[in-house]
């Protein structure tokens, strides 16, 4: 006798429709670093895009912003969570 696989349902998160930047009329800027916070998850890895809504253009403008931040100690490599 055959048995049927069971599915996992995957609760997905809601993604925003537009691009943040593309919205505001803005780039990425190394600078802003309480925009750039929003786009990291709380152990300090960048978001995907799937998560923040953000276009391809920014999504590639915001990962150099964000390690151009971690360079100059603006924003941490790695959080420590305990």
């Amino acid at each position: 006798m055959l048995k049927k696989k069971k599915t996992k349902f995957v609760k997905r998160i809601k993604t925003p429709e537009t691009c943040f930047y593309c919205v505001a009329n803005s780039m990425p800027d190394y600078k802003e670093v309480d925009i750039l916070k929003k786009f990291i998850t709380e152990r300090g890895k960048i978001s995907g895009r799937e998560y923040t809504g953000i276009c391809a253009k920014h999504q590639r403008r915001l990962t150099k912003q964000i390690k151009q931040a971690r360079f100059l100690a603006l924003l941490p490599f790695v959080n420590q969570v305990r």
